[in-house]
């Protein structure tokens, strides 16, 4: 069992028994007391549990793994995931670029001089506020602990009045299936906003591969374009025909 598995698993058992001894999730995962420990200080690291004496309980808003984390965490694959997209990016008007660290990495050096940008990421419309010819927009929403982002159906039922050129959306995991996230909340607005859309781009960098993660929003088919890091071992995961679509250089 890989370590993204354990993870899930751990997060699962908090989600239904609201807490965990350490004893408990190595006899439930058949691992070590210490596979365990280390497992819930990475967790705790990604903001999705608190530490306990003796196991962990669930943070709230566990299913998305803190911005700030995110935006730290694999940061050169997300700046190289950023440099592939750069060269190949269609051209557009109107863009939405999503909350994701990817996609704040990427939206830091995209020429948006003149353009329209809808985003639901805090951060990604505090970098683009710095340029004043950009048409910039924020749909209303909630924000959310951990996420920076507005969501909700309010931002869902915003995202619907609009037409895009271009949507920029990364993942929190991509298999040979298609693209993922960890919460509902994400899935539906990036699904809104790629549906909304002519053209559609997936960027993520090579360590979303074999990651897990729960909710599906689009097949790989879906996309017009996807762009990352992975090298063609890591993309040979995705299936050869996916493989043959996948811009990494």
């Amino acid at each position: 069992m890989s370590y993204n598995e354990r993870f899930q698993q751990i997060l699962d058992y908090l989600k239904k028994n609201n807490s965990a001894s350490v004893e408990q999730l190595a006899e439930m995962l058949y691992v070590s007391v210490a596979t365990v420990r280390r497992d819930l200080t990475e967790l705790q690291k990604r903001g999705q549990i608190k530490r306990s004496h003796g196991g962990a309980v669930l943070m709230e808003g566990a299913d998305e793994v803190s911005f700030f984390i995110r935006q730290v965490k694999n940061a050169h694959e997300k700046q190289a995931a950023a440099n592939v997209a750069l060269r190949h990016m269609p051209e557009f008007q109107t863009v939405f670029i999503d909350n994701s660290s990817t996609c704040l990495a990427l939206a830091e050096r995209m020429e948006l001089s003149h353009k329209t940008v809808v985003t639901n990421g805090l951060n990604v419309a505090m970098r683009i506020a710095r340029h004043d010819d950009v048409n910039l927009i924020m749909p209303g929403g909630e924000v959310k602990f951990n996420t920076t982002a507005v969501h909700g159906s309010m931002t869902a039922n915003c995202l619907n009045n609009f037409r895009f050129d271009l949507s920029v959306i990364s993942c929190a995991a991509v298999d040979n299936e298609g693209s993922y996230e960890f919460s509902v909340e994400s899935m539906e607005i990036k699904k809104t906003a790629l549906a909304r859309s002519k053209k559609k781009v997936l960027v993520f960098d090579s360590t979303k591969v074999g990651t897990t993660a729960i909710c599906k929003t689009a097949s790989l088919d879906d996309y017009d374009h996807i762009f990352t890091d992975a090298d063609w071992r890591a993309l040979r995961k995705l299936g050869p025909e996916n493989a043959k679509r996948i811009v990494n250089e």
